[in-house]
């Protein structure tokens, strides 16, 4: 850690969170088989994800929203320095379809060895290995035009102070008070 940021060893490059290369273990923890979904911490499902079982396209090695999304925020999630980079967001929700020949590059050695812009640009795929799925998986606020299906809160959801009013502030606030009980009830 720099000044505050994380440095890839490998590259030199500024990274976000501390699973910003491990996302792409996701296949071999699965060993190559089968399918697998990852997500950023961020998200919250106001759909069933299981809409995305009939997309699955055994011909191609992974599944991802392919936005263009060119953020103008100098921060996001947690105060971590916004970086702009070819692909951005296509690697925060991947469908892997973990059998898949070209999915056998992302050996635990090529994760830990390659440097992050040939991770998150997909530079270990072809362009036809790389499936579409529809941008309501991977709701950006001011990038989506869909309806959210599941939304990315990419630039820190309604859990920081600063961003209690983000869109869909209150889908998260009612999905948590589900989950964990109501703190922003008043006592009685």
């Amino acid at each position: 850690m720099k000044h505050g940021r994380r440095f890839d060893v490998t590259d030199g490059k500024p990274f976000a969170t501390e699973f910003s290369f491990t996302r792409f273990l996701v296949p071999a923890l699965c060993k190559h088989e089968g399918w697998a979904l990852f997500c950023d911490c961020d998200f919250l499902f106001v759909a069933d994800v299981t809409e995305l079982v009939p997309m699955m396209d055994d011909a191609k090695a992974v599944l991802v929203c392919k936005q263009l999304h060119a953020p103008t925020e100098v921060s996001k999630m947690d105060g971590c320095v916004q970086q702009c980079y070819p692909r951005k967001n296509w690697s925060s929700f991947m469908l892997f379809n973990c059998g898949h020949r070209a999915v056998q590059r992302l050996t635990v050695d090529a994760v830990n060895e390659r440097p992050g812009a040939w991770l998150h640009g997909f530079e270990w795929l072809r362009d036809d290995e790389i499936g579409e799925l529809p941008p309501a998986w991977n709701w950006i606020d001011g990038v989506t035009d869909s309806s959210p299906k599941a939304i990315h809160y990419t630039a820190g959801g309604p859990w920081f102070p600063d961003r209690a009013m983000v869109p869909f502030a209150q889908e998260w606030r009612d999905a948590y008070a589900q989950a964990y009980g109501n703190p922003w009830q008043e006592a009685a």
